[in-house]
């Protein structure tokens, strides 16, 4: 089963003790990925903060990590969580996205400015 929050979206496995969140991990956890702190996440699900830390901890503990970028980072490595594709699909609208995604190289000296440096220091002319 899926659920959707924002520009998130969430696979929750209803069986209880198995593999995958349940519905509330799944919910804190989108939240989490979107960039909001506890008491933010609180907030918008009508919970204490603590109460939505002991959730993401049972979260961390599925996963395997300590920190929320890592629960983040291996929740859409397993598929529990994705971004959804509108993101994606309005990057690709815009024909001069690739371009903005490119810095420009920065001038560098050539070869030759190089060399002819390196022969004034050995000719004496610039310590002269």
């Amino acid at each position: 089963m899926q659920i959707t929050n924002g520009n998130w979206q969430a696979k929750i496995n209803p069986v209880r003790g198995s593999l995958g969140f349940t519905r509330t991990e799944a919910m804190d956890m989108m939240l989490l990925a979107a960039g909001n702190t506890y008491k933010e996440i609180a907030k918008a699900t009508g919970r204490s903060p603590k109460t939505v830390r002991g959730s993401i901890e049972k979260g961390y503990h599925k996963l395997g990590v300590y920190k929320a970028a890592g629960a983040v980072a291996e929740a859409m490595k397993r598929g529990w969580i994705a971004p959804l594709l509108v993101a994606l699909l309005i990057s690709g609208i815009n024909p001069d996205m690739d371009a903005m995604r490119h810095r420009q190289p920065t001038r560098t000296r050539t070869h030759s400015s190089v060399t002819a440096r390196i022969s004034q220091r050995l000719n004496g002319s610039l310590y002269a």
